[in-house]
């Protein structure tokens, strides 16, 4: 996965860039309010997350790892794709996002273009206390390490609940601190092959 650009800034729109890299534009879905703030000619870095489609490959922009993180957490609920999922970043970062899900401030989630009345409280209901780890726009290292295997086995093919449980199983049985997330998912599907 292409995991972070940094280049000259060639071109913008109202949710994406053109990041010239070593000859080659390369073109980044960023959240509306990062593209607002970008110039053109300016040095850039972001953080990236790549989504592989049968007609595309996607490449979103974040210009902080936390709203990166954010971004496959949100990625995590039923029904968020990645459009909706840079809708609701395009005007807070994760920290703002992730405190009015923790508050269940359900009024202002719904007011995100694409998100809805029963999108909000999907995100509420299956985020509430995930979203803590952000709202204090920093990253706890195992929620986020948990989030990658947990969305990892559900692109295996686990439901929510068997991977959730795959991942409670591995979180109390092992240490993980220092573990990659390669070895954490291995350490899941062990336990998975288990049961």
């Amino acid at each position: 996965m292409i995991s972070s650009i940094t280049g000259k800034v060639k071109s913008t729109a109202v949710n994406c860039v053109v990041v010239e890299v070593g000859g080659v534009g390369v073109l980044l879905q960023v959240p509306a309010r990062v593209a607002s703030t970008l110039q053109v000619g300016e040095q850039v870095s972001f953080h990236t997350y790549l989504i592989v489609r049968e007609d595309a490959l996607i490449l979103f922009g974040f210009s902080d790892l936390v709203d990166r993180e954010f971004f496959e957490l949100l990625l995590s609920v039923t029904g968020i794709g990645p459009k909706v999922a840079q809708s609701i970043l395009a005007n807070s970062g994760a920290a703002g996002i992730a405190s009015a899900i923790a508050s269940s401030d359900l009024k202002s989630l719904e007011a995100v273009p694409g998100l809805g009345k029963k999108g909000a409280q999907r995100l509420v209901l299956e985020l509430r206390d995930k979203a803590l780890a952000f709202a204090g726009g920093k990253v706890n290292a195992n929620l986020a390490l948990s989030n990658q295997v947990e969305n990892a086995l559900q692109g295996l093919g686990y439901s929510v609940k068997e991977s959730n449980s795959m991942l409670k199983a591995v979180m109390s049985s092992e240490k993980i601190d220092g573990l990659s997330a390669a070895q954490v998912l291995k350490l899941a599907l062990k336990i998975g092959g288990k049961n």
